[in-house]
């Protein structure tokens, strides 16, 4: 059975997951920048033992991984890891809907539809 958190427990939450989501765009971006060199290197070093500067980047691409699983586990979804963007599932009036947090937001304020996503953010004035 699914997780559905409160408003309380989504920013109870976010003391945990706010230092996890810093990590996670980190490491994203320095993936991000070094993305054409590690595309060329995966290439030239597919099936010939590697190489010293894709084995340098490994280490980043296990982390995010690990935090990824981490945060999925709680029962949160990471939707953009540039801009530090997790949604929460909660319930309100007898549907599922997400609760927004965007990485820099002091705390959870905002909620969407599932289909709408972050363009349709609303300001929370139920809890």
């Amino acid at each position: 059975m699914p997780h559905y958190f409160t408003f309380r427990e989504a920013n109870e939450t976010l003391t945990i997951v706010r230092p996890m989501i810093r990590e996670l765009m980190e490491i994203s971006e320095r993936i991000r920048i070094h993305q054409p060199e590690l595309w060329a290197v995966a290439q030239a070093t597919a099936g010939n033992g590697g190489n010293p500067a894709l084995s340098k980047i490994l280490p980043d691409f296990d982390r995010l991984d690990y935090l990824l699983h981490q945060i999925n586990d709680m029962g949160i979804e990471v939707k953009d890891l540039s801009a530090g963007l997790i949604d929460f599932p909660a319930l309100y009036e007898d549907r599922i809907v997400y609760l927004c947090w965007k990485f820099g937001e002091d705390r959870v304020q905002f909620w969407h539809e599932l289909e709408s996503g972050f363009s349709g953010r609303k300001w929370i004035d139920w809890e």
